[in-house]
């Protein structure tokens, strides 16, 4: 007799569930241009939830916000926060996402972005007005990511950017074959290299970056190990002790190596990482 499904067996993640609605919408449209429609949605909802959690603290302007200006862009430097002007805030094109031109209005977000952060300058895509793309799926696809949170302080906390993209990735290498190993590599391999390695201090350089998985387990490796550095007794960059990440991006349009201004790269967020042009 088949062993009954338990009702924990049954209950799908987060990840799972958008990745499902996600691949409806994507119809005849190849995985390998899918990803980065896919992608390039879920950075934008990020760094847009990250601007609306400020930008809302600068508004109420209490505390060390008293008197600060919720659309000066420094404001938001010094946070190390993308800034992102009204036009590319995910309230806008949602409102906008049943529209026609909801294609040339996520360019426009991109394109408003870049100018404002010269760090993303070239890294976000610009692809969504293309005629292939099937705009009605379009505007799905920006109301489904649009029901998740990403970019908030629980979010962060919780890593909901970092689940959601690690699973769709591996979604998509499975889609794309052969050649969707090229950026991606599963997390068990990534996990047992860095264990392998044992950063316990010094530098961690990737030199071919792709999603920064190596970086994210190096994190994990180093908080894991947290009581080593209690006492400064790792040869690190920083006063802990603890090793510094380095990494360069590689040819993938790789949406959150663009995320250097952030603190340790993608999540886990303990020390400064570096992105190397």
């Amino acid at each position: 007799m088949a062993k009954a499904k338990t009702k924990n067996e049954n209950k799908e993640t987060l990840e799972q569930t958008l990745w499902k609605a996600a691949d409806k919408l994507r119809k005849n449209m190849d995985a390998a241009e899918y990803k980065h429609v896919v992608l390039g949605l879920i950075f934008l909802k990020y760094i847009s939830d990250a601007f609306k959690d400020l930008h809302q603290k600068l508004v109420k302007g209490e505390g060390e916000y008293e008197g600060a200006d919720p659309e000066d862009i420094n404001e938001y430097r010094a946070e190390n926060v993308f800034y992102v002007p009204p036009q590319a805030r995910w309230e806008y094109l949602q409102g906008r996402a049943k529209l026609p031109t909801n294609g040339k209005d996520i360019d426009d977000a991109m394109d408003a972005i870049e100018k404002d952060n010269p760090s993303l300058k070239g890294v976000l895509p610009k692809q969504y007005a293309r005629p292939n793309l099937d705009k009605q799926s379009l505007g799905g696809l920006i109301d489904l990511i649009g029901s998740i949170s990403l970019g908030g302080k629980a979010s962060q906390s919780r890593d909901v950017l970092g689940q959601v993209y690690e699973y769709f990735l591996g979604q998509f290498a499975l889609a794309e074959g052969k050649k969707g190993g090229q950026f991606y590599t599963p997390r068990s391999v990534v996990q047992l290299l860095v264990e392998m390695l044992e950063p316990y201090e010094g530098r961690v350089f990737d030199p071919c970056c792709g999603s920064g998985g190596m970086f994210v387990q190096s994190e994990k490796f180093i908080k894991a190990h947290s009581d080593r550095y209690k006492n400064g007794n790792g040869k690190g960059a920083d006063k802990s002790g603890r090793p510094h990440l380095y990494l360069r991006s590689g040819k993938q349009p790789d949406y959150l190596a663009a995320m250097q201004n952030e603190p340790c790269y993608t999540r886990h967020r303990q020390q400064q990482c570096f992105l190397e042009q």
